[in-house]
């Protein structure tokens, strides 16, 4: 899973980005000086593979990992260039908002406003893809004077498909929110709208908690999501131990974690689930999108098991947690033998066969 983490200068994107990272920063890249592009990966807490790892005692427990890329600032025309190329590859955008008040750390339009800077940046993110739908129709014209008859008539449908999305977009409709023919749903995934991926936005409030007006931020409809955190204290915690930085939370009275919530949020937007496999003394965990078919699960792990799959052994987490080792599972007949076309299940523990 990959994130392109947005937001306008001094709205606490970055700072959110290195709390999330905890320090896993890749060296910067796709740019230089202040406008580089960075990368980072956040390890997916869950408590269901801990406590895989208290009941197999393997030699090594490896979770899953988000890579997220922070993005510099649109220039109030659109992405483009190499942020376009990163957010394009990126599975879901996460818009960082400013909501906290702070004088020694202006803002960029001289006045906090949580509301104005979402449409601001939605705008922004509009403009990318009306660039791409303009040049894209203009080489259809193109194309049509030369076509046949057949060619003719599939460019004329996309022709038609693509005004459609550029006169939504200009009415402030984002790509997400249009409906499109089932048909041509291979066409636009091509295109890599930045309107059309999942968007979780955060708000990025004091550490005293949210403020006037962020009930105000009003983000709905299908493919988004949003929270609210302190960047700031997000980040402060990750410098404590793990110990002291639970005692903490505990203090505060925070059951989890703002950086666990927009991971578990990622995964609820993107439709994600997880599933573990326990091979070679390693417990891991592994995401693969919603009702994906055991086959292509085996192939997340490796393109030989996909390739040479015979069967998956497989047990829920509640049913190995209550009978408190494979064994046992097996013995009262809750291991199941699966073939290529079961739907990997949130939460299964997965054994997969395979000829090499």
């Amino acid at each position: 899973m990959e994130i392109g983490i947005i937001g306008f200068p001094q709205s606490g994107k970055t700072t959110l980005f290195h709390a999330l990272a905890r320090g896993r920063v890749e060296s910067a890249s796709q740019g230089s000086g202040r406008r580089d592009v960075h990368a980072g990966t956040a390890r997916m807490a869950d408590r269901r593979l801990d406590s895989l790892g208290d009941i197999i005692q393997p030699d090594k427990v490896t979770p899953a990992e988000v890579k997220y890329w922070d993005v510099p600032a649109g220039s109030g025309d659109g992405f483009g260039g190499r942020y376009l190329t990163v957010l394009q590859g990126a599975d879901a955008l996460l818009h960082v908002v400013r909501q906290f008040q702070d004088p020694s750390v202006a803002h960029v339009k001289s006045a906090v406003d949580p509301v104005r800077d979402v449409a601001d940046m939605e705008a922004e993110l509009a403009l990318s893809d009306l660039a791409i739908l303009e040049r894209r129709l203009e080489r259809i014209e193109a194309q049509q004077k030369g076509a046949r008859a057949p060619e003719r008539d599939s460019l004329t449908r996309e022709s038609a498909l693509l005004q459609r999305l550029k006169d939504g977009l200009e009415q402030g409709v984002p790509v997400r929110r249009q409906e499109a023919p089932d048909q041509m749903a291979d066409v636009l995934s091509g295109y890599q709208f930045l309107t059309a991926k999942p968007l979780l936005t955060v708000v990025n409030t004091g550490e005293d908690g949210p403020g006037d007006g962020m009930d105000r931020v009003a983000i709905g409809g299908p493919g988004t999501e949003c929270t609210s955190l302190s960047a700031r204290l997000e980040m402060e915690l990750t410098q404590l131990s793990p110990d002291d930085e639970e005692e903490f939370r505990a203090s505060m009275g925070m059951t989890e974690s703002g950086l666990d919530r927009v991971v578990r949020m990622s995964l609820r937007l993107l439709s994600l689930v997880s599933f573990f496999t326990y091979v070679s003394r390693e417990v891991r965990a592994w995401t693969v999108p919603e009702d994906t078919p055991a086959v292509k699960a085996a192939g997340r792990i490796h393109t030989d098991m996909e390739r040479g799959f015979i069967r998956a052994e497989v047990v829920s987490f509640d049913d190995l947690s209550e009978c408190g080792s494979l064994a046992q599972c097996k013995k009262q007949g809750l291991l199941r033998l699966e073939g290529k076309g079961y739907s990997v299940k949130d939460g299964d523990v997965i054994t997969f066969l395979f000829n090499t």
